[in-house]
Formats: C-alpha cells, structure tokens, sequence
C-alpha cells in the first residue's frame, strides 16, 4: 500500500508540473515579465513551497529541539538538493535528448542570468556559513549577528527580485504552448476577457497539486523510512528534501527537452537564491542556528558545486550537460559523509 501511495503521488507531482509549467509560461507573457524573471521568480518560488513550509512546521510546531534540528536539517537540505541533485537530473535529461539528436549538448543561457542567480545564492549562502560557524563556539553570543544577517538576507533577496524586474520582456504568448485550461473549454487566453484569469486558475490548481503530491510523498517516505529503521534526522537531512525538491527537478526536466535553458535553469538557481534568504533567515531568527558539522559539510559541498556552474558560466562561458553532472557528482560524496559521520540525535 505504502509502495502504491508513493507511485501515484509521484505521479500527481509530474502531471501537476507539466500543468504548473504550461500556466507560469503564459503568466510570464502576461505579466509582461522576461524569461529570466519568469524562471526564477515565478517557477522558482511556487515550487519551493512545499520544502519551504516542512521547516516552518518543524520549528513552530515541533518540540522544542527536536523541531529547531530537524527544521535546520530541511532549510539546508534545500538548496544542497538544488545544487546538487537537481543539476544531476537535468544532466542526465540534456544528456538523454543529445543522445535522441532532441538538442545540443551546451545550455543556450540569456546572457548575465545564471551568473547573476549564482552570485546572489553564493553571497548569501557564505553569509549563512558564517553565521553557522560562529553558532559552534561559545566565547559570545551570536544570537544579534544572526537577527542582523537575516534582515540583511531578506534585504538581499528584494534587491535581487528588483533586478529580475528590470529587464524587458522577451516571452510572448505565440511562443507558449496552448493553456491546458484553454483547450479545456476551446478558449484562448491571448483573445479572452477571462484570460489571466484561466492562466491564474491553472497555476493555483497545478501548484496546489504539486504540494498534495509532495505531502503525500514525504508522509509515505517517513513511515517506509521508520518501517525500515531510518533515524529521524536522517529524513530531515535527506529523504524529505528530495521528496520536496521533486517539482523543481521535473519542471526544469520538462524545459531542458524542449530547450528553454533559461527557464530551466533559472527555475533551480532562482530557487537556490529562495531558498538562501527567507527559509534561512527563519533558520537564523527563531533556531540556535548551532549547526552540526554534517551540515555545516552539506553547506560546504553545495557551495562548490554552485561555484563550479558559476565558473563555467563566467570563465569557460559554456555550460554543457556535463558541467551539470560534475556539480551533481558531490551529492555522492555527501551520501558517504553522511553514512560516516551520522548527525547525533537529541
């Protein structure tokens, strides 16, 4: 039963991203917005709900350290799965689509864009690392450096989403598949009245179904996980953050075939800058923010994998399925530390 619940849960993801993606490309078009604010923002943001919320509900609603653990393990989980997982699956897309003659081996990126989504995830991220570093000693109190790094982080973010703003539209509504909702009723959104009202329907629902989908994987995962003997923290650092970080893997899986690159890719950097600054500023606000050293590693390891796409952007000016699946290699190394240096529990 558990087996047949994870299946069509995943199931209900995939299809409720397929629509969720077909909707957020027409509300860019709408909105008037540029593909790289559509990816980073729009997609990115919606899809981070769900692994947004599990931390929240863990430190509020969870006791008092067994909550502040398990929420700090998700917030990092996060972004750690976004650069490292996540780059993995879609190098291994791109590469299944070079090997169909579906498209090219080297991602077609608007220029400035991932670099600047990486810059923004590196500089925010380190600040976190500082913080955490500083929450392992005992000579002062760090609790005023983390309320100022997360004011200065939620600062960072609006200034961030105030740069996607200023660029031109570069998406327009021929280029998008027709809406599902559309075809449903034989409407076109671009002719109707009722247009952005379809579109916003359509994201709603597909979203809506992408965090049931996830709710139920998590909620299936954590009880095939206890059946088996797992350690609590063992979800919270691992399990529950692929679960969750399932809707940006597929979403950018659907892009990277049909070689919209810059959505695809925008959809897991923009995500990653997300997930740096309000999920971590929660972190730092209400949790010791003392983290263990197999997180401190997984913050570590993500930084490198994001400088290592940042270097091929900048440097080398390419990006090819390959430099996706190097970054996407170092999830490896982190199954191992994590099987060599457990985090304590309690």
């Amino acid at each position: 039963m558990g087996i047949g619940i994870l299946i069509a849960a995943l199931a209900i993801i995939l299809l409720s991203c397929e629509v969720f993606v077909n909707g957020v490309e027409w509300l860019g078009c709408k909105l008037g917005l540029a593909e790289t604010a559509t990816g980073s923002i729009l997609a990115a943001v919606g899809t981070a709900m769900p692994e947004t919320i599990i931390p929240l509900i863990a430190i509020f609603l969870g006791s008092a350290e067994e909550g502040e653990e398990i929420g700090e393990g998700a917030i990092l989980g996060a972004p750690f799965m976004l650069g490292t997982l996540a780059m993995l699956v879609g190098g291994v897309a791109i590469w299944y689509a070079c090997s169909k003659g579906k498209r090219n081996s080297c991602l077609v990126l608007k220029s400035g864009h991932a670099e600047r989504d990486l810059r923004f995830f590196m500089g925010m991220y380190m600040i976190a690392l500082v913080c955490g570093l500083l929450g392992l000693q005992d000579s002062f109190d760090s609790s005023l450096v983390n309320f100022g790094a997360a004011g200065f982080l939620m600062i960072m973010y609006v200034v961030y989403i105030w740069q996607l703003l200023k660029e031109d539209s570069d998406m327009s509504e021929g280029a998008c598949p027709a809406l599902y909702v559309g075809r449903l009723f034989n409407i076109s959104p671009a002719k109707s009245d009722f247009g952005m009202v379809m579109i916003l329907f359509q994201v709603a629902a597909s979203l809506m179904g992408i965090i049931i989908g996830a709710k139920f994987f998590v909620e299936e995962v954590e009880m095939v996980s206890a059946a088996v003997g797992v350690a609590p923290m063992i979800l919270a650092f691992l399990i529950a953050p692929i679960a969750t970080e399932l809707p940006e893997k597929f979403n950018s899986v659907i892009w990277y075939l049909r070689g919209k690159d810059t959505l695809a890719l925008g959809n897991i950097t923009g995500a990653m800058v997300f997930q740096s600054s309000f999920p971590v500023s929660i972190g730092l606000l209400f949790t010791e923010w003392s983290l263990e050293p197999i997180n401190i590693a997984s913050m570590v390891i993500a930084l490198a994998a994001a400088f290592w796409i940042y270097y091929s952007v900048k440097i080398k000016k390419r990006v090819e399925y390959r430099t996706l699946l190097a970054s996407g290699s170092l999830y490896v190394l982190y199954i191992v530390l994590l099987l060599l240096f457990p985090p304590s529990v309690g």
